[in-house]
């Protein structure tokens, strides 16, 4: 598979950017594993947000929400016009087949817009209580056939198998009237969809059930019996992929027909997903503006390689990745880094400026800032002008309480973070 910066398969050109041949935008949607990162991505522009609760989800190692939340999750997201999606995408056991059910209602009663699953027993609870359901991409659904045996048990929409190929989604979106998803950033598995036994094997803790403690991002060692001697693996981490990023074809992909554009990401931070979806935001707005240019994918690149990521790989989009899709490092390749220096005393509505306290470190005129909360979400921003005292300082550190401009509502005890370059 080609590598993602040498990638050249794009149909608009930076001088003559063309106009859209798709009439309407897809969905995005984000992760949400707590109302930090809902807030963010409500913030960022998003049309759906997909998360769990603490129960039957494949992310139960995120922090997830409770099941008597979802009222209030619904309403939030409905007052700002975005689709709710809660995921029971685990296998389900016979034991908890009662527990299920009493899922599936009470999402329903909450306002919930949607289920994600794929064990079969689920479809047949959401259809007995008239509840909308998604076919995960734990399904492997990779053609039209199986698609349409699913639209016979009432599915409104399928997440497609992360090794289809871009020819291939254009193949079935010819031949089915269902919705179609697809993933478009965010973390690869190894497996077939996430299909992996590696974690169970080792630790007892199952992938299918959403424990996944992800031996495989780890460095290996080759032992020979025979020798006894050992040997480390390369400089690739050759169980571990990079990230997926479709940023650079986005436009391929609105042309293709997918429906809805999924960023995976449950488990990373609330700036993770701000940054993420914010960009895709505009990057789609661009695209139905027709300005969507070869310059603003790379600007887009360059901004999603300041957050957290193993590299970036154009996934199975234009055929099997090689050795160059592994990762070869351990944890981000980020080019920045936050770092906490305070906390929110005040926020002045009429001034729109925040009055913060200096815990660690420094604070400088033209740093960049995340100021992130639980009903904030997260607030990006760069300082212009700082004041402490009412005097005008170009810096203050441990221990100062400042105040600064700030055009978006940040509320008291919200996390100030300063934005580093790695060096």
């Amino acid at each position: 598979m080609k590598n993602l910066k040498k990638e050249k398969k794009i149909r608009v050109n930076k001088a003559n950017p063309q106009p859209p041949t798709s009439s309407l935008p897809p969905e995005l949607m984000a992760p949400a594993g707590d109302w930090t990162m809902l807030h963010a991505a409500i913030k960022a522009g998003t049309d759906a947000v997909y998360f769990g609760i603490n129960k039957l989800n494949m992310r139960a190692k995120a922090k997830n929400f409770n099941i008597t939340e979802l009222t209030k999750i619904a309403r939030l997201c409905k007052r700002n016009n975005v689709k709710t999606y809660l995921t029971l995408n685990t296998i389900v056991f016979e034991d908890e087949l009662a527990e299920a059910e009493s899922i599936i209602v009470q999402a329903k009663q909450s306002g919930i817009d949607r289920i994600i699953c794929w064990d079969l027993a689920l479809s047949e609870l959401c259809n007995k209580h008239e509840m909308p359901f998604c076919i995960s991409t734990q399904g492997s659904i990779s053609n039209s056939l199986s698609a349409s045996l699913y639209k016979k048990l009432g599915a409104v929409r399928i997440v497609l198998a992360r090794e289809c190929s871009l020819s291939e989604i254009k193949k079935i979106r010819a031949n089915t009237d269902l919705e179609i998803e697809a993933f478009v950033h965010g973390a690869m598995c190894i497996a077939v969809s996430g299909r992996c036994f590696m974690s169970h094997h080792l630790f007892g803790k199952s992938a299918n059930r959403g424990e996944c403690v992800q031996p495989c991002r780890r460095e290996y060692e080759v032992y020979d019996t025979a020798l006894d001697q050992s040997l480390i693996i390369g400089e690739d981490y050759v169980l571990s992929p990079k990230d997926l990023c479709t940023i650079e074809f986005i436009d391929q992909l609105i042309e293709a027909g997918i429906d809805s554009f999924k960023i995976e990401g449950r488990k990373r931070s609330p700036e993770y997903v701000f940054k993420t979806v914010s960009i895709y935001r505009r990057a789609i707005d661009m695209y139905f503006e027709g300005k969507l240019d070869e310059a603003a994918k790379k600007n887009f690149l360059t901004e999603l390689e300041t957050i957290y990521n193993r590299g970036f790989s154009s996934g199975f989009y234009f055929g099997i990745p090689s050795s160059a899709d592994y990762a070869d490092v351990y944890g981000s390749k980020a080019t920045t880094r936050k770092e906490y220096v305070g906390k929110v005393l005040n926020y002045y509505k009429k001034a729109k400026a925040a009055y913060i306290y200096i815990d660690v470190g420094t604070i400088k005129i033209n740093d960049e800032l995340f100021i992130i909360g639980p009903t904030t979400g997260v607030v990006n921003l760069h300082i212009e002008s700082l004041m402490s005292e009412d005097a005008t300082v170009g810096k203050a550190g441990k221990g100062e309480k400042v105040t600064f401009p700030c055009e978006q509502l940040v509320r008291q005890n919200d996390a100030v973070y300063v934005v580093k370059t790695m060096q």
